[in-house]
């Protein structure tokens, strides 16, 4: 299953990109939200034959565009649209400020940094992939 994860901190966009790979899945990594939204320009435009993800990890604070605003975007996209999308940030989000973005941006899960442990991290988003896949296709 290939992963796109985009995080400005080259730091944990290395750890979960390794994290990735451990599991067993392909990493498609990206260091800021402008590069996500010009491949997904490409993506489009048919100029990107792939591997397209499968599931999408992002933080949601980056340089140029937001990772809300990318998986709102992500949506609309044939290729895309149906992937698991969960958003990660370093700011403390409420109960009720997490749902709103949730039905806002239409993610999937949003995890707060720091990010749990290995084995924690892993069942959670293995769980968010499973869960999805089990859900009817719009």
């Amino acid at each position: 299953m290939h992963w796109l994860i985009a995080e400005d901190e080259a730091d944990i966009r290395n750890l979960v990109s390794m994290m990735c790979t451990v599991w067993g899945h392909i990493p498609i990594t990206f260091e800021t939200g402008q590069r996500v939204w010009d491949w997904m320009d490409k993506v489009e435009a048919g100029e990107e034959v792939g591997p397209f993800p499968e599931f999408a990890l992002m933080d949601i604070r980056m340089p140029g565009k937001r990772g809300n605003e990318i998986a709102l975007r992500m949506r609309t996209i044939e290729r895309l649209k149906n992937i698991p999308i969960v958003l990660m940030t370093a700011f403390a989000l409420g109960e009720e400020e997490m749902k709103r973005m949730k039905a806002e941006y239409a993610v999937d899960h949003i995890i707060n940094k720091p990010l749990p442990d290995f084995d924690k991290l892993r069942t959670l988003l293995h769980d968010i992939i499973k869960q999805k896949s089990e859900q009817p296709k719009p």
